[in-house]
């Protein structure tokens, strides 16, 4: 407080340009326009608290799916999921009980769910639940449709006033579909399942993080423009910190804004020169992951939960979801 102005958060611009004409439901801005939500500047409580509330009143709402991994001892969340199932509504949360520090207060919180009538799913046996996801099941002139919500933070209205995060939510089909996909293969411990749209740890993230790098080094390779730029909290897995040090050497441009732990040494010549390397420390805690392949309308941006770290890519159920 004493080396900075008090901060608060306003409305998500795009809240504010979509309700113009004078609609206020989130949900027919989404149709009409993805948001993404940058916090803590844009207000979490206006836009994913929001989203969560207006579900659990919502009469066409069928369906609430969400994974926690860490909340608060007092989540609007939560009460929007206890309500929605007191309104009849399906609601099932994939808790990880296994959330480092927060052990007691998910259990309590899961007990709490299942009293009010929600499906509690308590994560894997061998893998952290550490993916950001919410999906919203609607029927809507006799069909269904999906809206789904996938973030890089907690559903915590506590950190999302200090950490920097991305959230967005958006009615694309592919999106939907593949979270509703997500959460039956969660349901049955499957890891194995296939997406057309999502990444997922551990099955399939790494792998096409892996062939994205790829194919800059292609681009590269045909004299073509290539770039990629990526920010993460930390950078240990090694197959990706050699992939990175092979685009370097083919002349791929690499920007990586990575706050904590980085085992690549940028600006090695012959072998990291095209790779530069700063760590963002400020105000708020930097905590959203971000990943661009490719320049101009060809890129390719994904917001994930996920850094570039082996214990994320191999041992966790982690989602990145493409911003289209």
């Amino acid at each position: 407080n004493l080396r900075y102005p008090e901060a608060h958060p306003h409305r998500p611009w795009s809240m504010i340009q979509l309700s113009k004409d004078g609609r206020k439901n989130i949900f027919d801005m989404i149709r009409e326009k993805d948001l993404l939500v940058h916090l803590p500047y844009e207000s979490f409580d206006d836009s994913v608290v929001n989203f969560v509330a207006s579900a659990a009143s919502d009469p066409n709402v069928l369906a609430i799916k969400q994974t926690l991994y860490r909340v608060s001892s007092s989540s609007p969340i939560i009460q929007a999921l206890e309500k929605a199932a007191q309104n009849g509504k399906q609601v099932t949360v994939l808790m990880e009980v296994k959330a480092r520090f927060d052990e007691a207060n998910n259990i309590n919180w899961s007990e709490s769910l299942e009293d009010a009538g929600c499906t509690v799913i308590y994560g894997m046996k061998d893998y952290k639940v550490h993916s950001k996801v919410c999906l919203i099941t609607k029927m809507e002139k006799g069909r269904i449709k999906w809206i789904t919500q996938v973030g890089t933070g907690n559903y915590n209205e506590k950190t999302a006033k200090q950490y920097t995060d991305l959230s967005l939510i958006t009615a694309n089909r592919e999106i939907g579909n593949d979270a509703s996909n997500y959460f039956k293969n969660m349901a049955i411990a499957n890891l194995d399942g296939s997406y057309s749209r999502l990444l997922v740890a551990p099955n399939s993230m790494k792998n096409k993080i892996l062939a994205l790098i790829h194919g800059e080094i292609q681009k590269a390779q045909q004299g073509k423009p290539a770039r990629i730029m990526v920010k993460i909290n930390s950078l240990t897995d090694r197959k990706t910190i050699d992939a990175l040090s092979e685009a370097s050497r083919a002349g791929v441009q690499i920007d990586m804004i990575i706050r904590g732990i980085c085992c690549l040494l940028p600006g090695i010549e012959g072998y990291t020169d095209n790779i530069h390397v700063t760590s963002v420390v400020g105000r708020f805690l930097e905590h959203s992951r971000v990943y661009c392949f490719g320049e101009g309308d060809e890129m390719q941006m994904y917001i994930s939960s996920a850094d570039f770290m082996t214990r994320n890519l191999n041992r966790r159920v982690e989602v990145a979801c493409p911003v289209l």
